[in-house]
C-alpha cells in the first residue's frame, strides 16, 4: 500500500481485535451513578475519532511481542490514555469557545461549559483510579508527568494566544508539551508493560514525540488548506481564535510588510478580517510547504527509530503511521 492509499483505519487493521477490547474497557470504565456523566460520555464516544494515542500504545505493545497478561495491562492503559486525551479536548473546547469537533457540536455547545469541564475532571479522576488498580509505580510516574506537562502546554498556548511575537521555538514547545507528550507517554507505557530496558523505553518515547508532533503540524497545515466537510471543524479556526501556529509564524517572517501588518492585527484581534489576503500570503510565502517539510522530517526520524524493532506486521504499521501522519487530508 502506498502512502496515498494508507489511512489510520487501514494501518490499525492488525490490532482490530485489540481496538474492540479497548472499546469495551472504555464503556465499562466510564459508567457512573450520575446520569449526566453517562449521557455526556455516550455523546463523546458517539463522536468517533481516531483513538490514535491508545491505538499507538497497543500497536507498540504488539510490536514488542506482548503476552496475554501484558496486553490486558496495555488495554487498560490505552483506555486511560484515551480518557486523559478526551479530558483535554473537553477543556480545550471550553477555553477556545469551540462549537464544532469531528463534524458535530462539541460537548460544551451541546451541554454547556460547566458540564463539559466537570466531565473532563471526572475523566481525569477516573484515569487515576485505573492507574492505581494497575499498581505499577513506573506507570503512574509516566502518566502523572504527562498530565502535568499537558496542563503546562495548555497554559503556554493560552499565553501565546493573540501574541504576534510568538517564535517558532515557543510554538514548538507548545506542541511538545500539549500534543506530543501523550504520544510519548503511550509509547513509553508499551515499553514498561512489556519489560523493556530504560534505554529502549526512552527510544520508544522519542518515536511517539516525533509522530505526535508530525500529526500536529499537519493539523496546522489543514487549518489553512483543508476542507471543513472532511476536517469536521471550521477551516481558519486557529486564525479566528488568534492562535499563531507555525504556518502563520512563518508567514509573519516572510510575507511582504503590508501583509505582515495584517497578520499581526489578525493575531492580536482574532476574527477573520482580511482572511483572503492572509491565506494567500501563507500560500505564497511557502509557509504551508515549510510546515509540511518539518512534519516530514519528524516522521522520517520516527521511522528510523521504530525500524530497529523486530520485523512484524505491527512494526510495519508503526512505520506506515508515520506516512499517514503527513499524507492525510483530515
Amino acid at each position: 500500500m502506498t502512502s496515498e492509499t494508507l489511512s489510520v483505519k487501514s494501518v490499525l487493521l492488525p490490532i482490530a481485535g485489540d481496538m474492540e477490547a479497548l472499546d469495551q474497557v472504555i464503556r465499562t470504565s466510564l459508567h457512573s451513578e450520575v446520569s449526566l456523566i453517562n449521557q455526556i460520555s455516550d455523546y463523546i464516544i458517539g463522536a468517533g475519532g481516531k483513538r490514535l494515542r491508545p491505538a499507538l500504545l497497543m500497536l507498540m505493545a504488539r510490536a514488542l511481542n506482548a503476552d496475554a497478561t501484558q496486553m490486558r495491562h496495555a488495554t487498560e492503559l490505552a483506555a486511560i490514555v484515551e480518557f486523559i486525551h478526551t479530558a483535554t479536548l473537553l477543556h480545550d473546547d471550553v477555553v477556545d469557545e469551540s462549537d464544532m469537533r469531528r463534524g458535530r457540536l462539541t460537548a460544551n455547545a451541546e451541554y454547556g461549559n460547566a458540564a463539559a469541564v466537570l466531565v473532563g475532571d471526572f475523566l481525569y479522576s477516573r484515569s487515576f483510579q485505573m492507574m492505581v488498580r494497575i499498581g505499577l509505580m513506573e506507570v503512574m510516574d509516566v502518566l502523572s508527568e504527562a498530565t502535568n506537562t499537558i496542563a503546562e502546554g495548555e497554559v503556554l498556548q493560552l499565553l501565546n494566544c493573540k501574541d504576534p511575537d510568538v517564535t517558532e521555538a515557543r510554538y514548538m514547545q507548545v506542541i511538545d508539551f500539549k500534543t506530543a507528550k501523550l504520544f510519548e507517554a503511550a509509547c513509553r507505557l508499551a515499553g514498561i508493560v512489556t519489560g523493556q530496558t530504560a534505554d529502549t523505553i526512552a527510544e520508544l518515547g522519542r518515536y511517539g514525540t516525533e509522530v505526535g508532533s508530525a500529526f500536529q503540524l499537519i493539523d496546522d497545515v489543514l487549518d489553512y488548506a483543508g476542507d471543513s466537510s472532511t476536517l469536521g471543524k471550521n477551516v481558519g479556526d486557529d486564525l479566528r481564535e488568534g492562535k499563531p501556529t507555525l504556518p502563520l509564524i512563518h508567514a509573519m517572517q516572510h510575507a511582504a510588510p503590508p501583509i505582515q501588518d495584517q497578520i499581526r492585527q489578525a493575531i492580536e484581534q482574532g476574527g477573520t478580517q482580511n482572511v483572503a489576503d492572509i491565506l494567500a500570503a501563507i500560500e505564497s510565502s511557502g509557509s504551508l510547504d515549510y510546515t509540511r517539510n518539518k512534519a516530514l522530517q519528524l516522521a522520517h526520524q520516527a521511522k528510523l527509530r521504530v525500524n530497529r524493532l523486530p520485523e512484524s506486521n505491527f512494526r510495519q504499521a508503526l512505520v506506515d503511521l508515520c506516512d499517514v501522519a503527513v499524507a492525510r487530508s483530515s
